[in-house]
Formats: structure tokens, sequence, C-alpha cells
């Protein structure tokens, strides 16, 4: 099954400032994200010192699959400034070049003789 699948059907929660459904979790921040994979992470831990026996129960599988669904949000919201900081970066290069060209295109302005200009200007006219 779908681990978000699963999260619904399960009506999973996790512990952020109250309780959270899975849908809160994408407008949580990656700091905020992390602070919870960290309370996760270290009811893992307690749960794996508690143990003499390597037996997973139903909690320690509910929360492997709140740890997954956590680090695959994380995951997309890298992924996602990721792609935003690259766009950024194309539209400041595209706009440089574009500014670039249009000084290129004054400079060869100014480099034409007046009769040039004067016949460019006719014919803009005319």
């Amino acid at each position: 099954m779908n681990m978000f699948e699963n999260a619904v059907r399960s009506k999973f929660r996790f512990s952020y400032k109250g309780l959270v459904s899975v849908e809160d979790l994408w407008d949580l921040s990656l700091e905020d994200l992390d602070s919870v994979f960290k309370q996760l992470n270290s009811k893992v831990k307690q749960a794996n010192e508690e143990s003499l026996l390597n037996k997973k129960s139903a909690e320690d599988e509910v929360l492997e699959s709140k740890i997954e669904i956590v680090k695959y949000i994380v995951g997309v919201k890298l992924a996602e400034d990721e792609a935003r900081k690259l766009a950024k970066s194309k539209r400041e290069q595209k706009q440089k070049i574009l500014s670039i060209m249009a000084e290129k295109q004054d400079a060869d302005l100014q480099g034409k003789s007046l009769e040039d200009l004067q016949k460019m200007l006719d014919d803009l006219d005319g």
C-alpha cells in the first residue's frame, strides 16, 4: 500500500505544536519538518533501547512509516527549492543577455553615419 494512502487510512498524526495531519506537514518549513523528524527518530531509539528482542511491533512500523513520510516531504521540498533557484538563475542570466544585446544594438546605431540614421528614420516614418 502507498505510504500516503496508509497514513490517511490510519489517520496518522504528528507532534508539532499539538498534533498535525499528513496534509499539514506540507505547510511546514524544512526546519519544522526536521524538528518533527527528530522527535520521531528519538521515539524509534527509545523503542529500540527498551526491547531485548528484535521484534517489530505495530507501533514500530507506524513510526517507520511516519519517518519515511517526513523524509519524502523534505526531499520534495528540497528539490522544489533547487528548481526555483535554478529558474531564478536562468531568468537573471537571460535578462543579462538581453541587456547586453540592447547595449550592442545601441552601440551599432551610434556607429552609423548621420545619413544612415536619417534614412532609417525616414523609413520608419513612411
